[in-house]
C-alpha cells in the first residue's frame, strides 16, 4: 500500500502573475520604512512567524534582530512563499525594499509534526470518512519529490483537516502540482488511498465567509431601533436638510401592506431589500433611489463627516472601506465592495462554524434604543448594514450543491413593513431543493423541485410569530409557531379559513397546523456549509 495518498483531478494551479526568483535570493516590499532601524551597509537576521497569500504577492509576517540584538516585528510581501519558521539575512536596499537570502526552512517532516502529537495520515479509514465524504482542509507544505521521464512531477503536500472528526490531523498526499501554502482545498474520499478534487470556481471561500459571517453577526442590530429612532429624529436641530431629507427618502422607500398584497409588490420589495444590491450595480444599474441598503450607506456617509471622535473611527472600522466609499459613488466602488463585504483574508483556525442563524436576534445595546443624537443614529445605522451583510452571507453559507447532486440555493433577506405607525422587519429564507432525476429518466421525468420558506417578524398586538411552509409537487404544508398563548388560540381558530384560501389557490394543502412557543432548531437548517478550493 502506498504511503501517501493518491489526489485524481488535482485542482489547476493558480494562474499566477507572481515572479519566480531564486529560492535563495528575494526582494521583499515593506509595508512600511524601517527608517533608521537597518541602516545601508548593516545585516539583520528574521524569523518568519506567518504567511498569508494576497493578492499578487504573499504578505510575510518576520520578526527581526539586529547586530545589536534589538528585535522589532515587521510586515513585507515576498514574490513567493516562505514556511513558517524559515530564517533570512536581510540588508537594505531602498527605504521600502529588502535584500533577502534564504539560511533555512524547516523540513517537510518538521512542518508535519509541528503542533502535532501524530504523524501524518497515510490512508483513510472508510469506517470514519465513507466513500464520497467532502474533506476540507489547508495546505501546510508543499515539495518537489520526484520527476519521471516524460517530466511528470511529484509533489508531497501536507494538508490538515478542517472539518470531519478527523479535524486537526495531517494527511499526506501526493499531486501532480504544486499548490499553494496556505491554499484552502475540498476534495471527496474515492478510498483509502485516493481523493478527487473539487474544481476551482468564483464562490467565496467558506472559511472566509464563516469569519465574516460571525464578525458581521456580531456588529449587526435590529431594523426596527433604527427606525424607531429615524421617525424619532425630525426634531433633532442637529440634522442638516440634506440629512433629513436623506431620512425622509429611506423611510418613504419602506414598503406598506398594501405594496405586499400581490405577486408583483413582493418581488419589489424583494429586490430593494438591499440583498441584491451588489449584484445590480455589477450589472451596470447606477441608480438605485429605492434600495435599502445603498440608502443606509448613503445616509451613514453623510453623518460621519459631522461625528468626531471614536465613534466614527469604530464605525470606519466596523464597515468595509470601499463600501463607504461606495456610499457616494457605487457604481465605481462596488466591484471591491463585493470582495471586501463578503469576504476577509487571514489566517484561519480549524474550528467548525457555527450554524447560520435564523431568524437573526437583537445584539444592540438596549441604551442606543433611547438616545436621540447623531452618534446614536451612526450607530444604529452601521449596526442595520451589518444585519443585513449578515442575511446575505447567511444566503451564501445556507447555498450548496450536496453529495447526493441536490441543489440547494438560499435567499435570506430582511424587509421593514410600514404598518400603520410602526415599522415591521420581516425576516424572509427562501430555500430551493433541486434534484436531478436517474438519469435513465431524465428525458421523461423533470427535476424535482422542493422549495421550504421561512417567515419570522414581531406585531405590537400578536407579538413574536414564524412561518414555516414548505411546496413540492404543488401540495403545500404550513406550521405556524406563537409564541403568545392567546396569539396562538387566535390562529389555530383562522386556520380553518387559511387552507380554503389555499385550494382556491390551486394548491393541494397537507399539513396546516399552529403552536405555542419557537420551532426547533436543527437539522433541517444545518445544511453541509458550502466550500471552495481557493480563495475568490
Amino acid at each position: 500500500m502506498p504511503s501517501e495518498i493518491g489526489a485524481s483531478r488535482p485542482l489547476p494551479p493558480t494562474p499566477s502573475l507572481r515572479s519566480t526568483p531564486s529560492a535563495a535570493e528575494l526582494t521583499l516590499k515593506l509595508a512600511q520604512s524601517l527608517g533608521d532601524l537597518l541602516p545601508p551597509g548593516d545585516k539583520a537576521h528574521a524569523e518568519v512567524l506567518a504567511v498569508r497569500d494576497g493578492q499578487v504577492n504573499f504578505q510575510l509576517l518576520l520578526r527581526l534582530t539586529m547586530a545589536s540584538g534589538q528585535q522589532a516585528l515587521v510586515v513585507a510581501e515576498s514574490p513567493q512563499a516562505l514556511p513558517k519558521g524559515s530564517t533570512l539575512q536581510l540588508s537594505t536596499l531602498n527605504q521600502t525594499s529588502l535584500a533577502a537570502t534564504l539560511l533555512t526552512q524547516p523540513s517537510l517532516s518538521t512542518l508535519g509534526m509541528s503542533g502535532a502529537s501524530q504523524a501524518p495520515l497515510g490512508s483513510l479509514d472508510l469506517d470514519v470518512l465513507p466513500v464520497g465524504t467532502l474533506i476540507q482542509g489547508k495546505v501546510d507544505a508543499s515539495q518537489l519529490i520526484a520527476m519521471g521521464k516524460a517530466e511528470q512531477v511529484v509533489y508531497k503536500v501536507l494538508v490538515t483537516l478542517l472539518n470531519t472528526p478527523l479535524a486537526g490531523r495531517q494527511l499526506s498526499i501526493e499531486s501532480p502540482n504544486p499548490l499553494p501554502l496556505n491554499s484552502l482545498l475540498s476534495a471527496r474520499v474515492q478510498d483509502q488511498q485516493a481523493l478527487q478534487f473539487l474544481p476551482m470556481n468564483a464562490r467565496l471561500d467558506q472559511l472566509d465567509l464563516s469569519l465574516q459571517l460571525g464578525a458581521q453577526q456580531n456588529r449587526q442590530g435590529p431594523l426596527d431601533n433604527l427606525f424607531k429612532a429615524l421617525q424619532g429624529s425630525g426634531s433633532n436641530p442637529n440634522l442638516s436638510p440634506e440629512l433629513r431629507q436623506s431620512v425622509d427618502k429611506l423611510l418613504g422607500a419602506l414598503p406598506d401592506i398594501r405594496q405586499l398584497s400581490d405577486a408583483k409588490g413582493v418581488a419589489q420589495a424583494f429586490q430593494q431589500s438591499g440583498a441584491f444590491l451588489e449584484g445590480q450595480l455589477l450589472r451596470g444599474v447606477e441608480s438605485l433611489p429605492q434600495d435599502l441598503k445603498a440608502n443606509l450607506l448613503r445616509l451613514i456617509a453623510q453623518i460621519l463627516p459631522t461625528v468626531q471622535g471614536g465613534t466614527a473611527a469604530a464605525v470606519l472600522g466596523n464597515l468595509p472601506g470601499s463600501a463607504l466609499a461606495g456610499a457616494n459613488n457605487l457604481a465605481q466602488a462596488m466591484p471591491a465592495f463585493v470582495r471586501n463585504a463578503l469576504g476577509v483574508i487571514g489566517q484561519t483556525s480549524g474550528r467548525t462554524p457555527p450554524p447560520v442563524s435564523f431568524p437573526l436576534p437583537s445584539r444592540l445595546a438596549n441604551e442606543l434604543e433611547e438616545e436621540g443624537d447623531l452618534e446614536s443614529l451612526l450607530k444604529l445605522a452601521a449596526a442595520a448594514v451589518s444585519r443585513l451583510q449578515t442575511h446575505q452571507l447567511g444566503s451564501l453559507a445556507q447555498s450548496d450543491v450536496l453529495p447526493d447532486g441536490t441543489v440547494l440555493n438560499t435567499w435570506q433577506l430582511e424587509i421593514p413593513l410600514r404598518h400603520q405607525q410602526q415599522m415591521v422587519p420581516i425576516q424572509v429564507r427562501i430555500q430551493q431543493e433541486e434534484k436531478d432525476s436517474p438519469a435513465n429518466d431524465r428525458e421523461q421525468q423533470p427535476r424535482e423541485m422542493l422549495w421550504r420558506v421561512d417567515l419570522a417578524f414581531d406585531l405590537d398586538s400578536l407579538g413574536p410569530l414564524q412561518v414555516q411552509a414548505t411546496l413540492a409537487h404543488g401540495s403545500i404544508g404550513t406550521q405556524l409557531w406563537a409564541e403568545r398563548a392567546a396569539t396562538a388560540s387566535l390562529i389555530d381558530g383562522e386556520l380553518g379559513t387559511l387552507r380554503q384560501r389555499l385550494n382556491d389557490a390551486g394548491l393541494s394543502v397537507g399539513e396546516l397546523s399552529c403552536r405555542q412557543g419557537k420551532p426547533p432548531q436543527g437539522a433541517r437548517t444545518a445544511v453541509e456549509q458550502r466550500w471552495v478550493d481557493e480563495t475568490a
